[in-house]
């Protein structure tokens, strides 16, 4: 035996990439929405709450919904460039 422990850390290296930043946005109205739909029970639900509420309260333009097959796949790139021209994209899950 050495005396000398090896200690091993488990981390990969952070990748450095350059990633658009968006401003934040102040007001909703006339803004697009968009949400994707996890497929986990109730989200649908809660979507269609939280877009009702967005609409009356803030005056969203409108709303775009995309539901994956499985919350534990990525959405396609079919539903990310349709998201793309949201100005807001909330994804979420239900239970």
């Amino acid at each position: 035996m050495s005396g000398q422990p090896t200690i091993l850390v488990p981390a990969a290296p952070s990748q450095n990439v350059s990633r658009q930043q968006h401003r934040p946005l102040h007001d909703l109205r006339g803004k697009v929405v968009g949400f994707i739909d996890n497929s986990k029970p109730n989200f649908n639900h809660l979507v269609d709450d939280i877009a009702e509420l967005l609409a009356a309260k803030h005056g969203i333009a409108s709303v775009v919904k995309h539901r994956k097959r499985a919350a534990s796949i990525p959405a396609p790139d079919a539903v990310m460039k349709d998201l793309a021209r949201c100005d807001l994209v909330i994804t979420g899950s239900g239970d």
